[in-house]
């Protein structure tokens, strides 16, 4: 492409960029985020220091609070349905009764805030924020092969985001994500992988003079959205550089088969994600991961309070309760639970009615002191983000906020 190719001096005002526009240097492109001059000009808007780890688990349609709240709280809780069978994990997790995200609300759309909790009020100026796991993983994760796992049990939808707000694909293949981890390259491979990141590196000096150009042609909006997605690029070679070494060390070998086939119900993926993910944690190959379970029971989530619909309901949660205690389990008998942070949680409190607030809470291993029920006002909710400020103090992290949060969470010691 000519350099004079982005010349918009002779466009009518205002300008409309395609969505397909490109800026290119020396035989290479760079795909631009999506900009207003990209849209019509009518359009609508529519003191654990040793706890090193977090792992974030995501549901998608949420857990039944009557059968997961106790009904009383403190120490002395008396385990509900869903808890029963945790006795033996019952000093290694918390349940967190009466927090949501301030500011978030929109039943499913507010899968994005799970760990950014961004308030998602709706707009064209509207973005979110960075999510917790890839915060700390900006801080801490250039010390492992991969500074985090993205996953997904069924999609690329993740609610993973980066600093300027851009949504992290996640790999949703547990036998892609098992290879990835802990299958060798071949030498071939390894140089080809080394190759793409010496190319990828200098990307944005090969681009610069284009991106410059580009800036001064757009609004002001749309400069801050440049200036943003173009840091976001330099992180990214930046991480590429340091994970350039890692091409040419041998990956880890480990004592679990790869995955030749993979069940079809939402509880048995989520086991076998799981399972890679505590290899993963053993073998130190990452420490920071996000697991999305979208779910194929939407139905049964729209109980609206049919008993019956509600048992087959409960089915599927206790057995997705059931995996994550076995992964508490596993973590804890690998000596793994003390330094490690297990958040299971959801964007919807209730999912029969789309609503966000009474948000479920499972929060276990890092070293706390655990073993109760911290239960907040379920009508006047405390906020969820306090919680993610424990988290990131507990890595050494020292952020006295995140997002809308006031503080540390009261009770979580």
């Amino acid at each position: 492409m000519p350099k004079d190719s982005l010349n918009f001096r002779n466009l009518p005002r205002p300008s409309v960029l395609s969505r397909r526009t490109l800026i290119r240097g020396a035989g290479v492109s760079l795909c631009l985020p999506m900009l207003d001059a990209m849209k019509p000009a009518f359009a609508s808007d529519s003191d654990g220091t040793h706890a090193k780890r977090f792992v974030g688990v995501s549901l998608a349609l949420g857990l039944h609070n009557p059968n997961l709240v106790p009904e009383t709280d403190g120490k002395n809780y008396k385990p509900s349905k869903y808890l029963e069978g945790l006795d033996d994990l019952r000093n290694d997790f918390t349940v967190v009764s009466g927090t949501s995200h301030p500011g978030v609300s929109g039943g499913h759309s507010a899968e994005g805030s799970i760990f950014s909790a961004c308030p998602n009020a709706r707009g064209s100026a509207s973005r979110n924020t960075i999510s917790l796991d890839q915060l700390m993983a900006k801080q801490l994760g250039d010390e492992t092969r991969f500074p985090s796992l993205v996953l997904n049990t069924r999609s690329q939808t993740s609610p993973s985001y980066t600093q300027n707000g851009s949504m992290i694909p996640a790999e949703n293949n547990a036998m892609r994500l098992f290879t990835t981890l802990f299958v060798d390259d071949t030498p071939a491979e390894r140089e080809r992988q080394a190759e793409l990141i010496r190319r990828g590196r200098s990307i944005m000096d090969v681009v610069g003079e284009e991106a410059k150009r580009l800036q001064r042609k757009v609004g002001t909006g749309d400069r801050d959205k440049l200036d943003d997605w173009f840091t976001s690029v330099r992180e990214l070679e930046q991480r590429m550089v340091a994970n350039e070494a890692w091409t040419h060390r041998p990956k880890p070998q480990v004592d679990m088969e790869k995955p030749e086939s993979i069940p079809r119900d939402t509880v048995g993926v989520a086991g076998i994600f799981l399972d890679i993910i505590r290899m993963a944690m053993m073998t130190d190959s990452t420490r920071f991961v996000t697991l999305h379970v979208p779910g194929d029971y939407h139905g049964l989530s729209h109980h609206g309070m049919d008993a019956g619909t509600i048992q087959r309901l409960a089915s599927v949660e206790q057995g997705m309760i059931e995996q994550w205690a076995r992964f508490l389990r596993t973590l804890k008998s690998n000596g793994l639970l003390d330094e490690t942070m297990v958040l299971m949680t959801s964007n919807l409190g209730n999912a029969s009615s789309h609503d966000t607030k009474n948000m479920p809470v499972l929060f276990a291993g890092g070293g706390f002191r655990h073993g109760q029920h911290l239960a907040f006002d379920q009508q006047n909710n405390y906020p969820l983000p306090n919680l993610f400020v424990n988290a990131l103090q507990r890595l050494g992290i020292e952020h006295d906020s995140f997002a809308t949060s006031t503080g540390t969470m009261t009770g979580l010691e």
